[in-house]
């Protein structure tokens, strides 16, 4: 397959999965709900109105899209997602529960590091339409997310 990451391209994903905390990566370890040989939740570091809090789930190992991500490593994508899925409809009180995953940049992938996202919908959210007027989140923002999945 094709990449589409640039030449030395420092993977923001992969640095927020070994515990960095500097300008290459926004993930804070604060943000991480959880984390295992193969898997990794996190509140997204951007807020989409009327969305904000959503959850990204990525494999501990890096594969740029799902073109290279092993069938074994998906399937444990798949049921941790599953499992965050059902935990963020109680937490947040929310309606219902978009997937998104984007494959390479015609689809809208910006990170090259295969991830899943797990989106909070309530009715007439419009989320779609506010899709591209998302908003870096403070950590405070975000803590206050990840102390939802605590109770």
């Amino acid at each position: 397959m094709t990449t589409h990451a640039p030449n030395n391209y420092t993977c923001p994903i992969c640095l927020g999965v070994q515990g960095a905390e500097n300008d290459q990566t926004l993930i804070l370890q604060q943000d991480i709900l959880y984390k295992d040989d193969a898997v990794m939740v996190f509140i997204a570091s951007f807020f989409i109105q009327g969305s904000e809090g959503h959850l990204i789930v990525v494999p501990t190992a890096h594969y740029e899209n799902m073109y290279e991500l092993p069938d074994a490593v998906g399937a444990r994508i798949f049921q941790t997602a599953k499992a965050y899925a059902i935990q963020m409809k109680q937490a947040y009180n929310c309606d219902g529960v978009n997937v998104l995953q984007n494959n390479e940049p015609a689809a809208g992938q910006h990170a090259f590091h295969y991830h899943m996202h797990l989106f909070p919908r309530y009715e007439s959210d419009d989320l779609w339409t506010h899709m591209g007027n998302k908003r870096l989140a403070s950590a405070k923002e975000r803590l206050e997310f990840v102390q939802k999945f605590a109770k």
